[in-house]
This record gives structure tokens, C-alpha cells and sequence, in this order.
């Protein structure tokens, strides 16, 4: 066992080495000019992130998660947590006095929270590594770490939503159980981070669960070293649980249950299970035998099922089983993250390398190990996480990025032993395969591969893209930012930049509580001028904005080619609509509501 002193001396070491590749990342960051501040390369939440942060600090409440600037009047209930304003508002008013300007402050917080986030996602990998493979695979796993998170872009200037600090918080949870059986205080920390992360946003509760599950299924089979490990990680996990919901919900609302939000449901779930496991751990009458134990935990998942089953069987569904068809059909299925492996493999069989190759290598790693029974509890862990990580990954791509993460602790492994072989015997063929080993487990040089690939199957961008992209930039937007505060109709993919870039109201935005807004957008766009003008008129619509090269322009335009949007972006302008002349040249074309009389 490693001693507290040793420990400690491999924290400090493994947190330097993992900055200094941060800072290697923030200058390459840096180089570009950040570009992320001015181009969010379509990624709609981190700009809402930034609108909820700003209504914060301007006075929104705490509970009061409305985003009343998209949608009808009066907007709609948002299913983020605070837990993550919190920070990022904390970090913009304590920069504003500084800098004397608060968009700067904005700024700084857009650049330093995900580089933060960065560093400590590649801290807790590496130790994951260590754990996992010693130390020795600590070096590849901060290369082929730095690489990876790079490559998923959750970490770049600008990224505000909560998809990395989940990865980040489930990473840590996984490494502080992987060094539990040689430090008395790591069981605790990660079972409040796996609470932590689930409390954030639902998409890490297939992780935190697993996580739990396997601390359950450990104790289960070795109460001798894992009795107190589960003890530590239910409370944990029950103690944050309650904290979250106490600090989170309203007490108006504690008896609400929301299937997508951290609500009654997420917090009776994780406080019996939390608290159950404690529990069993505790009681030497339930734990003594593992028969006893067998039985105990039996008895505490029957119970969980019967709370789920009988009290919010509503959240057993698919989570946008209730979706309303035509959102489904005009907007979900074509969400970029929400496509399956199936999906890709018929439309975008260049992703694939690009998601599910160092996965896959790792797994394959992983079933090898287990055919030698040479098995471990590292493995367990690692093992099962990547394991269901992927499988996540093949029912959504976004699931593929906790896989890419998972993926790196065996293949650093895999590196290092090939790093001593080749040490011990050196020899030009002996080099050759550690060369291998590295380029098949860098994530980037699959994405390569992917490159290389598109060009066979022909599924380079069109030229349009460049117009797609110009439709998400900040400069896009100054034109309609100059113009009077009014409600803007435009297609979702444009509805956070809107929020973001100018100080209008929008109808549209790609979020699944918005059902109303959405659907009245598409009611105008799909529909004829009088449609479109009807809805104008009835919700006190004063622009209408349309950027030709944006994918949801193009798609809705060939779905109704008689409709408003189309008779649009052809150049048939209705003589209730005005051209802004402002806005010739920009992607974005802008048009005012004449008013009547």
C-alpha cells in the first residue's frame, strides 16, 4: 500500500504535469485568438449557458429557471441546474471590478472555465491511469488524454454548458474509487462527485448509476476491503444528493417529479440507494456473510424498483418518448449528437472512426485481459464503465465521449507495457509496433482516418458549409443586435445566438421543453405567407430572420418548397415584410414587419 506521504508527492507531481499540458492547450488556444469567444461553431447550449449566467447575475431567482426570452410569451421552464450558474456567475462578478468592463469579465470566465475543467478532467485521468496501470502509464495517459479531450471539444474557449464538467466529475469519481482501497478518504469525494454530476444534468446518470452499482457489487464479493469503501461512497452519494435537492428545487416544488432535471425523482432514487448501501455496509448482521450481503442488496434493489415502478413509472420511458412527431421528425432526428451508431453508419460512416475506434480497441484490451483471468478490481471498474459507455455511445454518438475518456485508462496501460518491452529489447521492429500501439491509440489520428474516409464515400462539405458556419458567428449577429428589442422569428438552430449576440426575444431554440415555440416557428415557416402572417401578427412578431447557408433553412425550405421560409430564401419578399438594407451582405437577412395602417 502505498504511504500518505507517497501519495501525496504523486498528486503534486500528476497535477503539474497535467497543468502544463493545459497551458500547452490555453497558448495553442490562444494562437488562434480564441476563437470560440467569437464563433461558437454551433453549439447552441454553451451560449444559452451564458444567457441563464447573465439573467443571474441581473436578478433572475435562484428557483426561477424560466428562459422568458425564447418561446411564447412568458417562455418556458429550462431543466439545467443552477449548480452550474453558480460558478461561472460567481467567477464573471468577481472578474468585472477587475477588469472594469463585464462583457471582458465574460470573456476571461469563457476562456478559464473550460481550461480549468481541462486540467482537472486530464488530473483525475491520469490518476485513473495510475491506479489502473501504475506508474509508468501516467505519460501516455496524459499525451494520448491531451489529445483526446482536445479532439471532443468540450474543452475549447466558449464551452460553458455542462457536458464537461460532467465528464470531469465522473472521471474524478471513478479515479477516487480506483485509489479507495489505498487512501481511507477517497470513497466519500466520489460519491459526492457521482452525485454531484448526476445533480447537473441527467445524460451522466447512466455513469453515477454504474459507479454506485459497482461500489455495491465490490463490497458484494470482498467486504473485508470494500466494506468501508461502500460506507464512504453511499453516504457520499445520499449526502450530496440532499444537498442538491434542498439548494435546488423550491420547496413548492419537492413533490414534482421532472424526468430530465434533478428533482423528487433523482433524489429519492439516490438517497435510498445511497443511504441503503451505508447502510448494509454498516450493519455487521447484513454484511457478515456474503449470503447476508446477497440478500441485503437484493432487498435494497427490489426497493429501488418499487419506488421507480410505483411512484414515477412516467420516467421509465425513452426521454423524448412524449415528444411531440413533428419535432421529432423536423428537428430531433436531425440533431448531430442524438444520432445512433446506425444512424452514422448509413449517413456519416466518416464519424465512426472518428468516435468509436479507440473504444473499441479498448474493449477489445479489456476482453483480451479477461480471457488470461488475470481480472481485477480496476478492471471491474474500468471494464464496466467503457463497456456501457459504449453501448450508450451506439444508441447516442454524444455517449461516445465518456467512452473516448473511459478508453484512455487501458490503452495508456497498453502503451506503457509496450513502452518496457521495447526498452528491454530494442530493436527496429520492436519500435515499429510501439509506434502503432501510440497512432491506433490517438483519438486524433482516427479522426484523420475519418477525414481520409469522407473523401472515399464522398461525404466532403459542401460549399454551403462555409455558409453554415458564417450563420452561428457573433459578427453575423451585429446587424440585428443594433436593431429595437423586439421578438425575432427565426428557425431554433438561430434561437441562442439571437439570446446571446443581440438583446431580442426569440420563438425557437433546440431545447425539448420549448414544444410551443417550436411548433408555432414551424407552423409559419412550413406554412403559406398567410400562415406566417397570421402568427406574426397574433404574437407581436417585428422581425423575421433568415440565414440562407443554415442546414434547418435548407431542410425546412425542401420539406414545404410552397411555404413562407421557402418563398423567402427564393427571394419572394411579401409586401407585409420590409428588407432591413443593414443586413445586405450578411448571412443573416433581416426583415421588418410592416405595420398595419
Amino acid at each position: 500500500m502505498r504511504t500518505t506521504k507517497d501519495g501525496a508527492a504523486t498528486w503534486k507531481s500528476d497535477l503539474m504535469l497535467a497543468l502544463l499540458a493545459a497551458l500547452i492547450g490555453l497558448a495553442l488556444n490562444a494562437a488562434t485568438g480564441f476563437r470560440g469567444l467569437s464563433d461558437a461553431g454551433g453549439d447552441n447550449d454553451s451560449l444559452l449557458q451564458l444567457v441563464e449566467v447573465r439573467d443571474l447575475i441581473g436578478g433572475q431567482g435562484w428557483f426561477d429557471l424560466h428562459q422568458y426570452r425564447m418561446g411564447l410569451e412568458g417562455g418556458f421552464a429550462m431543466h439545467w441546474s443552477r449548480l452550474l450558474d453558480a460558478p461561472l456567475a460567481l467567477g464573471i462578478l468577481a472578474m468585472s471590478p477587475l477588469t472594469g468592463s463585464m462583457p471582458l469579465a465574460e470573456q476571461i470566465m469563457q476562456v478559464a472555465w473550460p481550461a480549468l475543467l481541462f486540467w482537472l478532467t486530464l488530473f483525475f485521468t491520469m490518476r485513473a491511469a495510475r491506479a489502473f496501470g501504475g506508474a509508468v502509464a501516467v505519460v501516455p495517459a496524459v499525451v494520448i488524454g491531451a489529445a483526446a479531450y482536445q479532439f471532443v471539444g468540450i474543452y475549447s474557449p466558449g464551452s460553458l454548458d455542462h457536458h464537461n464538467v460532467q465528464l470531469m466529475l465522473t472521471m474524478a469519481s471513478l479515479s477516487l474509487l480506483l485509489e479507495a482501497p489505498a487512501s481511507r478518504w477517497a470513497a466519500l469525494p466520489s460519491g459526492i462527485c457521482a452525485a454531484l454530476t448526476l445533480a447537473i444534468g441527467m445524460e451522466s446518470a447512466p455513469y453515477a448509476g454504474m459507479i454506485g452499482a459497482l461500489a455495491a457489487l465490490l463490497f458484494l464479493v470482498d467486504r473485508a476491503a470494500e466494506r468501508q469503501i461502500a460506507r464512504d461512497f453511499g453516504l457520499g452519494f445520499a449526502g450530496l444528493s440532499a444537498v442538491a435537492f434542498v439548494t435546488t428545487v423550491p420547496m413548492s416544488a419537492w413533490g414534482e417529479a421532472q424526468c430530465d432535471a434533478f428533482s423528487v425523482v433523482q433524489f429519492a432514487v439516490a438517497a435510498l440507494a445511497g443511504t441503503g448501501l451505508a447502510a448494509i455496509a454498516s450493519i455487521d448482521a447484513a454484511s457478515r456473510t456474503r449470503q447476508g450481503r446477497l440478500l441485503s442488496l437484493g432487498v435494497l434493489a427490489v426497493a429501488l424498483g418499487a419506488v421507480v415502478i410505483g411512484l414515477f413509472p412516467q420516467c421509465l420511458t425513452a426521454p423524448y418518448a412524449n415528444l411531440d412527431p413533428r419535432l421529432k421528425e423536423l428537428w430531433l432526428d436531425h440533431i448531430n449528437e442524438a444520432q445512433s451508431l446506425f444512424s452514422l453508419l448509413v449517413h456519416e460512416q466518416a464519424r465512426i472512426a472518428a468516435r468509436y475506434a479507440t473504444p473499441f480497441v479498448a474493449i477489445v484490451l479489456m476482453a483480451l485481459r479477461l480471457g488470461r483471468g488475470d481480472w481485477r478490481r480496476q478492471d471491474t471498474l474500468v471494464g464496466a464503465l467503457l463497456a456501457m459507455s459504449f453501448v450508450v455511445g451506439v444508441w447516442e454518438v454524444r455517449g461516445s465521449t465518456f467512452s473516448i475518456a473511459f478508453a484512455i485508462i487501458p490503452l495508456s496501460a497498453w502503451i506503457a507495457k509496450w513502452r518496457a518491452r521495447a526498452e528491454a529489447g530494442s530493436s527496429f521492429g520492436m519500435a515499429l509496433r510501439l509506434a502503432a500501439v501510440w497512432l491506433v491509440s490517438v483519438n486524433p489520428v482516427w479522426t484523420g482516418a475519418a477525414a481520409a474516409m469522407s473523401v472515399v464515400f464522398e461525404k466532403t462539405v459542401p460549399a454551403a458549409g462555409d455558409a453554415d458556419k458564417a450563420c452561428q458567428k457573433k459578427p453575423t449577429f451585429a446587424p440585428l443586435a443594433g436593431l429595437p428589442g423586439t421578438t425575432v422569428l427565426a428557425v431554433s438552430n438561430l434561437g441562442s445566438p439571437i439570446l446571446a449576440y443581440t438583446g431580442h426575444r426569440v420563438l425557437a431554440g433546440p431545447y425539448h421543453r420549448n414544444v410551443a415555440g417550436n411548433l408555432l416557428a414551424l407552423d409559419a415557416f412550413l406554412g403559406s405567407v398567410e400562415d406566417a402572417r397570421r402568427i406574426v401578427e397574433a404574437h407581436g412578431i417585428g422581425l423575421v430572420a433568415v440565414c440562407a447557408g443554415d442546414f434547418e433553412n435548407a431542410f425546412l425550405a425542401k420539406k414545404a418548397p410552397q411555404g413562407f421560409l421557402a418563398g423567402l430564401l427564393r427571394g419572394n419578399v411579401p409586401d407585409w415584410l420590409e428588407p432591413i438594407q443593414e443586413s445586405k451582405g450578411s448571412p443573416l437577412e433581416l426583415y421588418r414587419v410592416r405595420q398595419a395602417g
